[in-house]
């Protein structure tokens, strides 16, 4: 018994038991583990040892995609610094949950660290100015999808030096940017438009239909548009939309009080997806929430 208790001893200390950090970083934590813990936990990890602090912000600085939303919904100025200082190969950044505070001195440093940017969202970002727009333009070449919905600073000036200088652009949200107007719009479509695929020009009444009919001619391509609230756009231009947009598979025109079901319904028989019902459906669904039933009505007709 003695001798067996003796050799227990003896292979123990031959062979310490191994330790997640002795695994090979490159090869096995980093891309195998690390990957797959969510980014918040990470910011604890890294608190446990130096071993781990350099671990983690080995990670951090390999990061392809970043959302601050992951890790919480209000990022102190100071936490975001440090979690993206050594940030080089960036393609995917989200910053919305720091809206109340990002400025342009906080995000030019990490714009232009991360060159191979494909998709940047900023939304309700408001302390932003037109400066960012310049540096993520010039920056990042690549670039094929931005979210700038509720970003009240971005102007007409802003929005045509985003046109000329991403040759890439595919989807662009500019939902409530109410300072831009039917010309700035209708540059982005004339330099931008042979492969812009979605775009949302929501709340925002300047938008009419000269913009979209420019649209239509100028994006073949196009397959999402949201034009909710844009109380100047007519069933004129939803008609061009239908003639020259082959691909389009969904159209938002909720508040669009002057667009029509005759211009609607050409793209409902193609089976674009409208946020809008038909006028004789709205009516069995207002009937049956009065009084209780609906009479039975063939659609199809």
């Amino acid at each position: 018994g003695t001798a067996w208790g003796g050799g227990s001893q003896d292979t123990d200390t031959a062979c310490p038991r191994p330790r997640l950090l002795d695994l090979p970083w490159e090869d096995v934590l980093l891309p195998h583990i690390l990957s797959r813990i969510p980014l918040r936990q990470l910011l604890h990890l890294q608190r446990v040892s130096k071993a781990f602090l350099a671990l983690v912000q080995l990670h951090l600085a390999r990061l392809r995609s970043f959302d601050s939303a992951q890790v919480g919904p209000q990022v102190p100025r100071a936490a975001l610094s440090r979690l993206l200082r050594d940030s080089e190969g960036l393609q995917e950044l989200c910053l919305e949950s720091c809206r109340d505070w990002l400025s342009d001195e906080d995000l030019e440093p990490v714009l232009s660290r991360n060159p191979g940017l494909r998709r940047v969202g900023l939304a309700g970002c408001g302390r932003l100015s037109r400066r960012a727009l310049v540096t993520l333009s010039l920056s990042c070449a690549q670039l094929r999808c931005l979210s700038l919905a509720h970003c009240d600073w971005v102007d007409g000036l802003a929005l045509r030096g985003l046109a000329d200088r991403c040759p890439c652009l595919e989807a662009l949200d500019l939902t409530a940017c109410r300072q831009l107007r039917d010309t700035a719009v209708s540059y982005l479509a004339q330099r931008r438009g042979a492969q812009l695929r979605s775009l949302s020009l929501a709340v925002n009444a300047n938008v009419g239909d000269a913009t979209v009919q420019e649209l239509a001619r100028c994006c073949p391509q196009l397959e999402h548009l949201d034009l909710t609230g844009c109380l100047r756009v007519r069933s004129d231009a939803i008609r061009t939309l239908a003639e020259y947009c082959p691909r389009l598979r969904s159209l938002r025109v909720r508040h669009c009080h002057d667009v029509a079901e005759s211009s609607l319904s050409v793209l409902r028989k193609r089976g674009v997806d409208i946020d809008v019902e038909p006028p004789l459906q709205r009516a069995l669904v207002l009937l049956q929430d009065v009084v209780g039933f609906a009479p039975f009505v063939n659609l199809q007709i």
